[in-house]
């Protein structure tokens, strides 16, 4: 059995965690540091909406901006950001989707100059079934008047205040988060994102109902969002760039201009992730990843475009199982009883391994402890 020191400083008990209900009526432009407009403990739980605005009800309408910042008490220069995704679902019954101009993959911009005449402006407005979950739209021009689709509702917009002074446009993706429009950021993900100040400060926004990946045309099916997210921390596990991870797969989302520096940041954050945590030797799960892993183009129309780099969890090495797991008696699980007994009464053979990073889908609800600093060499 290799050896490795783990440490976590876990949330608040389940038992003290509060569920807070928050309203926005202010979104703001930028990812920055300002006065938080909420405070949440670890373990606590936020239900909210993102915002809607002029621009989903006429062209040219003025975006409405994102939502925070949200402090997460504790949290400190050098921690990791736990956000569960417990709920995104639409609020309204139409979406809207705008194309042409100068935004979107396939059209000249600032960066890509192109001889060839601007594509014309367009904007579809999606009726929105919220009980079936489908979107239609009409197709004026073609052979089939309309269509409808399933819809795959997600969050173009999770961010924590970038580093130092420096503040983001809501366009920009970067280590901070931000405009990713990864359509894996979505209900039942748990995202990681670095943090670089006192409190992280969480911003989000941005909820498509349906995006195809790349964004291509510039836009998801545009509308705001209810959504519910459990917030956590990882004390002194510092990460370079977001991460999110579901019942499937171990994600990096890296950005970058041109789209193979993209690529490049996301499979080396992922191999780093799978080498530190999951004890692989660094060659080894370069030569796994290369044959195994998932890339997913999330968008290539931002000021700097997003890969994520998806590795399935099935390739994970198996877990230690608790000698109780199979009717032996009980495994005990880190925290819930205090270290000098766990100390007496893990051993090697007892102990469950909890990956660092381990999202609750894959492993059951987060440990209910204190604040204490659990560290357990197996």
């Amino acid at each position: 059995m290799f050896r490795a020191l783990c440490g976590l400083t876990l949330a608040a008990s389940v038992a003290s965690a509060e569920t807070h209900h928050f309203k926005p009526t202010v979104g703001h432009p930028t990812f920055a540091v300002r006065p938080p407009v909420l405070t949440v403990k670890p373990g606590d739980v936020l239900e909210s909406e993102s915002l809607w605005g002029e621009w989903y009800e006429k062209a040219g309408g003025q975006w409405p901006g994102e939502v925070g910042p949200i402090a997460i008490e504790g949290a400190e220069p050098g921690d990791t950001l736990v956000v569960e995704i417990l709920k995104v679902r639409p609020n309204h019954d139409t979406a809207v989707s705008t194309q042409g101009g100068r935004f979107g993959a396939l059209v000249p911009d600032g960066g890509t100059a192109m001889l060839n005449d601007m594509f014309p402006r367009g904007r579809y407005v999606w009726r929105i079934d919220r009980q079936r979950m489908t979107g239609t739209v009409d197709l004026p021009g073609s052979a089939m008047k309309s269509i409808t689709v399933p819809l795959q509702p997600m969050l173009g917009r999770v961010a924590v205040a970038p580093e130092g002074d420096m503040s983001f446009d809501g366009l920009w993706p970067g280590r901070f988060g931000g405009n990713m429009d990864a359509s894996d950021v979505r209900e039942g993900t748990t995202v990681y994102l670095p943090v670089f100040h006192g409190g992280a400060l969480f911003y989000f926004g941005d909820g498509h109902a349906l995006m195809g990946d790349g964004e291509v045309c510039g836009s998801g099916l545009e509308t705001s969002m209810d959504v519910a997210f459990r917030f956590g921390l990882l004390k002194k596990k510092t990460i370079a760039w977001p991460r999110f991870e579901d019942a499937e797969y171990l994600m990096v989302a890296g950005s970058a201009r041109p789209l193979s520096d993209a690529l490049r940041i996301a499979f080396v954050e992922l191999i780093d992730w799978l080498a530190a945590d999951y004890g692989f030797d660094k060659a080894d799960v370069y030569q796994l990843v290369s044959q195994v892993a998932v890339i997913r183009v999330a968008n290539m129309v931002d000021p700097l475009y997003t890969v994520v780099a998806k590795f399935p969890k099935r390739f994970l090495p198996p877990r230690v199982p608790a000698s109780g797991a199979a009717g032996g008696s009980p495994g005990v699980r880190l925290g819930e009883i205090p270290w000098p007994e766990a100390e007496r009464l893990l051993t090697p053979e007892r102990v469950v391994v909890l990956p660092l990073g381990a999202g609750s889908k894959e492993h059951g609800p987060h440990l209910p402890l204190g604040n204490d600093l659990i560290l357990a060499e197996y």
